[in-house]
This record gives C-alpha cells, sequence and structure tokens, in this order.
C-alpha cells in the first residue's frame, strides 16, 4: 500500500478551512490537550493559518508522532499568521473543574491572538461564553480542519514538553513516560511518594485516592 504524502494527508483538513474562510474570512482554531491527566496544566492553543504558505502533515496531533508532532510545531510557529498558547494550573483546575477550566483557557488563548479573527472553530461539541465574535463548535475537529488540527500540535507538543521539565526536577514519577495520565505505574508510584502541588486533587479524588491522607 502506498504510503500517503504529507501534502495529501493534509489537504483535506485545508480544503474545508478554505470553505469556511471563503464564507467567515479570517478565522482561528482552538484545541486542548491535556484534559484527562492526573497532574499537571491542560494546555490550549488558539491559531491562524496562513493560506498562501501551508504546513503539510497537519493532522490530529494523536495520529502524529512525537518526532513529526516536534517537527510541525516549529513549523506551525514559523508560517502561522497568529498563534497563542495558554497553561490553565490545577488550582484552577480544581477550583472550576477542568470543562470550565478549558473552556476559560479557550477564551484566553483567542484574546491573546494578535489578529482578531472573524470566527472560533472549536475542536469538539462545547464552545468558550463570552468571546467577541461567533465559535463553532467542530467534532472531531482537529482531523477535519487545518487550523484546529495545527492547534492541537501546538497544544501537545507544549504540553509534553512542560511534562519532560517536571520530570526532571521530579523524576521519581518518571512523568516523561506517561505525561501524568492515569496509568497503573503512575498510581504505584502517586502511593510511594505521595503528591505535590503540580497534581490535580479533584481527579485523584474521584479515582478514591485521597491526597489529604499523604
Amino acid at each position: 500500500m502506498k504510503r500517503r504524502t504529507d501534502e495529501e494527508i493534509s489537504r483535506p483538513l485545508y480544503e474545508y478551512d478554505s470553505a469556511v474562510r471563503a464564507e467567515k474570512g479570517c478565522f482561528a482554531g482552538v484545541d486542548e490537550a491535556g484534559r484527562g491527566p492526573l497532574c499537571g496544566p491542560v494546555c490550549v492553543a488558539a491559531c491562524i493559518l496562513d493560506p498562501q504558505d501551508p504546513v503539510w502533515g497537519i493532522n490530529d496531533s494523536k495520529k502524529l508522532t512525537e518526532k513529526k508532532r516536534e517537527a510541525l510545531f516549529e513549523e506551525i510557529c514559523r508560517k502561522a499568521l497568529a498563534y497563542s498558547i495558554v497553561f490553565v494550573g490545577p488550582e484552577v483546575i480544581d477550583r472550576d473543574n477542568i470543562l470550565k477550566a478549558t473552556l476559560g483557557g479557550m477564551r484566553q488563548a483567542v484574546e491573546q491572538l494578535d489578529i482578531v479573527p472573524n470566527l472560533v472553530l472549536v475542536d469538539g461539541n462545547r464552545c468558550p461564553e463570552g468571546l467577541a465574535m461567533p465559535a463553532q463548535p467542530v467534532v472531531k475537529g482537529d482531523a477535519t480542519s487545518a487550523s484546529i488540527g495545527a492547534a492541537s500540535i501546538l497544544a501537545k507538543v507544549s504540553r509534553d514538553r512542560y511534562m519532560a521539565e517536571l520530570d526532571r526536577q521530579y523524576p521519581q514519577y518518571q512523568l516523561a513516560k506517561h505525561k501524568g495520565y492515569p496509568t497503573k505505574l503512575h498510581y504505584e508510584l502517586i502511593a510511594r511518594y505521595g503528591i505535590q502541588p503540580f497534581y490535580r486533587r479533584s481527579f485523584l479524588k474521584k479515582q478514591g485516592y485521597w491526597p489529604e491522607d499523604k
């Protein structure tokens, strides 16, 4: 079976964006990474791509290798008309819940763009409130829209880099291996070493682990 080129992978996503742009003009794609982990921030990115200078290879970040994501991250940052990356920490997640924290991060990411878009496309089925422009949810948007796919790559790589830095500071938790997600190994390490300020206490409580006892 012939392997698809980067352009063949991304062209349908760019065609989707072209149709949106023809109707609405300038628009931004928004996505997040890190809603499910037990620790660390949720990372949100907003991105306005340049249709005249495409980044071939863009796709849902989960479908790409780490090496490919890293390369695309640099190219997106270099070629995008505007982009913004926001981290929302565990204290906000615990206070507001993960959905509100994520939607708040999305609003902040859009507001920090250097260009004001006419429309915001958001991966998933919910949009942040309080935006100055219309927003539209797109289910599986990171595999549908190049702009949302680009945002998913920016968010995923940024969060993975953050967790790699935490891993250097707290090697006992092996964060570089599981990125904070609830694996069997991660739970074993929490039981052994307790929790740190970067843990989401609300998530641990839901899993039946009570950090106050540690």
